[in-house]
């Protein structure tokens, strides 16, 4: 199965020899024992031509937010209602999660609470799941027939599936705690506070539902179910 990735962003240029950009964090999370990619760089106006070239499509995080009304980011919000017209499944993560909900008629802004680093647990279904999330960015208001599949006290819209059709995820599972570390000490200091990244990286050694949540993804991306 071709999954065609969306890359919204860059991981910082320090972090790539070790940890490789946000495409290869993903083919990582979920393998290649089913799936082969392509990636088409959106933040530097690739954008591919028709929702059917690939059978499926994942959009990346970014520094950007939905809301910043760059030439890309529109045309990345059309291509992303011609996918859920085409129904070809389309998986969102983070700033993946909030354009999806933009472009479908939702509502994304600063969180007014700051920002969420590190493990952080959610409510999925009744499960508690544990990812590492780093955003201030959110869904405030969700899109009309969103389901709300996961959240938190302080993320209301953590995860939303949209007709069997799109699967969006505020968390990062691709984060691994050594890369969050190492985006914590480059990207981090300076923007997040100090106190948000010292418990962040004090907690990197506590367990993630990383697999069940790529086993989640990979589940949806091939039959549409979401468990």
């Amino acid at each position: 199965m071709l999954i065609g990735i969306l890359q919204t962003g860059r991981a910082p240029e320090a972090l790539r020899p070790t940890h490789g950009d946000y495409p290869d964090a993903f083919a990582r999370l979920l393998g290649t024992t089913d799936f082969t990619y392509r990636t088409w760089v959106v933040c530097d106006g690739e954008l591919p031509a028709d929702p059917h070239d690939c059978d499926g499509w994942l959009i990346t995080g970014s520094k950007f937010g939905a809301y910043d009304g760059l030439p890309w980011i529109s045309r990345l919000e059309d291509f992303i209602r011609r996918c859920h017209a085409a129904d070809v499944p389309l998986v969102g993560i983070c700033f993946g999660h909030q354009i999806v909900a933009q472009a479908m008629g939702g509502k994304v802004e600063k969180y007014p609470g700051g920002w969420v680093a590190g493990r952080t647990e959610y409510d999925w279904g009744g499960e508690t799941v544990a990812l590492n999330a780093w955003h201030q960015d959110q869904v405030t208001r969700r899109p009309e027939g969103a389901e709300v599949l996961a959240s938190n006290a302080a993320c209301e819209n953590a995860a939303l599936l949209y007709d069997h059709r799109i699967l969006t995820i505020q968390a990062h599972p691709e984060f691994t705690p050594a890369f969050l570390h190492d985006l914590a000490e480059t990207r981090g200091r300076g923007v997040v506070p100090d106190a948000l990244i010292d418990a962040a990286e004090a907690r990197l050694d506590a367990p993630l539902d990383t697999a069940v949540t790529a086993g989640r993804i990979a589940q949806f991306l091939k039959t549409r179910e979401v468990a």
